[in-house]
């Protein structure tokens, strides 16, 4: 029996397909195809869309055109267009670009913090710290992530406190929301609860974000347990695409229908129309040349 006592009325997802799905791909996606994947989503109802990352193209060559595809894509006026930026360097082509939202990205994994950024947690630190800096000075919005909250690939499993202490650095630095990434989707629910629970005691429930994969599908289950306990954003990805190209057998983020579905079960509104985002799913199977990982999209197209 779910409890209803906390449930948010409203939940925003924020569509992290373009970027964090996308950057796992096996072959690079034409660019013209990324604007017109992003496009289809804005029509869905969704308000928050990640479109890309202003990395290294030799680190994540998938994600290489993230500022001809921020410039490309159509912007209607009530969607936030994100996009991840690991450095300085990263920031400064963002504000280049117009780009009016941002995030950065660091774990409480040090062995991961030199597999996915070649540093160090604290070197991780005042790279955002230095980002934050530039973004304050043209008001820009910082969304911060945090990797492997509930297990790396390296070091196994994360204590409590280490996220904690990571969530409360970020929220000092002035990022409006933290989102706890579960990298390798090796969370079970009780261990998701308390965890966003404790995150909870130094960041405002309304502003932790949920950004889980589904490896052993559990994700679904993780996230009744963290609205139980007032959770109002959640990350996903159309289509469950996605993984991480330093998480080796991570699987996809958990699919944005079936999240959808979920919530649409629990009363809960977010805005965006279930069948129009099944139709991009319908576009995502065609343009990476596989089926969707969703369950939702899957029996709604037939495919299952």
């Amino acid at each position: 029996m779910i409890s209803a006592k906390y449930l948010a009325k409203k939940v925003t997802i924020v569509e992290v397909g373009p970027r964090d799905g996308l950057q796992n791909e096996p072959h690079i996606i034409p660019t013209a195809i990324k604007i017109d994947f992003i496009n289809r989503l804005s029509k869905t109802g969704l308000k928050t869309i990640e479109v890309g990352s202003f990395v290294s193209p030799k680190r994540i060559p998938q994600l290489s055109d993230s500022r001809e595809v921020f410039s490309g894509i159509q912007k209607l006026p009530d969607i936030c267009y994100s996009v991840l930026v690991p450095n300085v360097q990263g920031m400064e082509t963002a504000v280049a670009s117009g780009v009016t939202h941002i995030a950065v990205i660091t774990t409480v994994s040090e062995t991961f913090s030199q597999k996915n950024t070649h540093c160090s947690i604290a070197e991780s630190l005042k790279r955002i710290e230095d980002i934050i800096q530039i973004a304050k000075q043209h008001s820009i919005p910082v969304r911060a992530y945090i990797s492997c909250v509930l297990g790396c690939p390296y070091e196994g499993e994360m204590t409590i406190a280490s996220v904690v202490n990571l969530a409360k650095q970020l929220w000092a630095m002035g990022c409006y929301e933290i989102s706890l990434g579960d990298t390798i989707g090796v969370g079970t629910a009780g261990q998701a609860q308390a965890l966003v629970s404790a995150v909870s005691t130094e960041v405002p429930i309304q502003k932790i974000a949920l950004h889980f994969h589904d490896t052993y599908g559990q994700a679904l289950a993780n996230i009744v347990a963290c609205l139980e306990l007032g959770v109002e954003v959640i990350d996903s990805s159309i289509a469950g695409l996605g993984g991480c190209p330093y998480a080796k057998g991570a699987s996809g983020n958990v699919a944005t229908e079936d999240v959808l579905y979920l919530l649409q079960g629990l009363g809960i509104e977010t805005g965006i129309d279930i069948k129009a985002l099944i139709e991009v799913s319908r576009f995502v199977a065609e343009f990476t040349g596989r089926l969707p990982r969703s369950k939702v999209a899957l029996a709604k197209l037939g495919m299952s």
